[in-house]
């Protein structure tokens, strides 16, 4: 069954706008490509691939979306390893073989044993499936995808495509909605063609220094405007360097939130370097940065 005939449900959407506005009470401070995306995933039907540098709010979105539309949030953190078992279904196998020893002594044919034990009750299903049966409102979020092997990935293809999961047990298990679908990646490898092909596409880099700012004004209680502008700036020029890992907007915000508490309200580079441990976790992007600032003072 392909998505197109699944059927149809009202749009979670009136507009762009609308996306902005929901996303903004969520506690996401998005931008018009961001709601755009979202805004036509829902109207299509289909996935989004969301990538990006580490820590710009990609898994955020997923989130935040599930928040505004008061979805169920489904979420499969992909890991190099991960199979149809843990990211589909599998059967509770010694259930079944208490069952079987149950029964031990019952003149019962094993056509109708075999019935019993694979039926819903010894079914373990798992985000997928779990996404793909749910009757209720969802947010399907895969988080780094690019983690899996290609064999993970085409059963995540098949998925999603179709809005479908055969059990060789059980038959065809075919969506009665079409879960809002999130995959983020990293770019840790290059996903196929094919997945790609299926996907809307959004790439979420950092943030300009303006919605920095913003994203900081919202999530940290007690901030002023002026140190917002201060964190926002300098967040901006440590990007600028050559570092193992810039940082991300999870670690901007700790930042600031540390000034709050620290009562700092102007950043002087010394107060800066002073407390860089917030924003960079390797001691030569440290050490670089302390120097930048430093430098920028004499």
């Amino acid at each position: 069954m392909a998505a197109a005939s699944v059927p149809e449900q009202q749009p979670r959407f009136a507009s762009i706008p609308a996306v902005l506005d929901g996303l903004a009470r969520a506690g996401y401070q998005a931008d018009e490509a961001i709601a755009s995306v979202v805004y036509l995933a829902d109207r299509l039907g289909k996935p989004v691939l969301v990538e990006g540098p580490a820590g710009t709010g990609k898994t955020e979105l997923g989130k935040s979306v599930a928040a505004m539309t008061g979805s169920r949030l489904i979420r499969l953190q992909c890991y190099e390893g991960l199979d149809e078992s843990k990211a589909l279904y599998e059967w509770h196998y010694r259930k079944q073989l208490l069952s079987i020893q149950a029964r031990r002594g019952d003149t019962v044919a094993w056509d109708d044993v075999e019935n019993d034990i694979f039926g819903e009750e010894f079914l373990l299903t798992r985000p997928l499936l779990e996404a793909i049966r749910a009757t209720e409102p969802v947010v399907l979020l895969v988080d780094e995808v690019d983690r899996v092997e290609l064999e993970t990935e085409a059963l995540l293809l098949e998925v999603l495509s179709e809005y479908q999961v055969s059990i060789p047990e059980l038959g065809t298990v075919r969506a009665t909605q079409v879960p809002l679908v999130f995959l983020t990646s990293n770019n840790t490898r290059e996903l196929s063609e094919a997945l790609k092909r299926r996907c809307l596409y959004l790439h979420i880099d950092y943030p300009t220094m303006e919605r920095e700012r913003s994203i900081v004004l919202a999530k940290v209680p007690g901030i002023s405007e002026h140190l917002a502008d201060e964190v926002a700036r300098i967040t901006r020029s440590l990007r600028g360097l050559e570092l193992k890992k810039h940082p991300s907007i999870s670690e901007t915000i700790d930042w600031a939130r540390t000034l709050v508490l620290l009562g700092v309200e102007t950043v002087t580079p010394e107060r800066a370097a002073e407390t860089l441990h917030i924003l960079l976790k390797y001691r030569s992007d440290i050490d670089r940065a302390t120097k930048d600032l430093l430098d920028i003072r004499a």
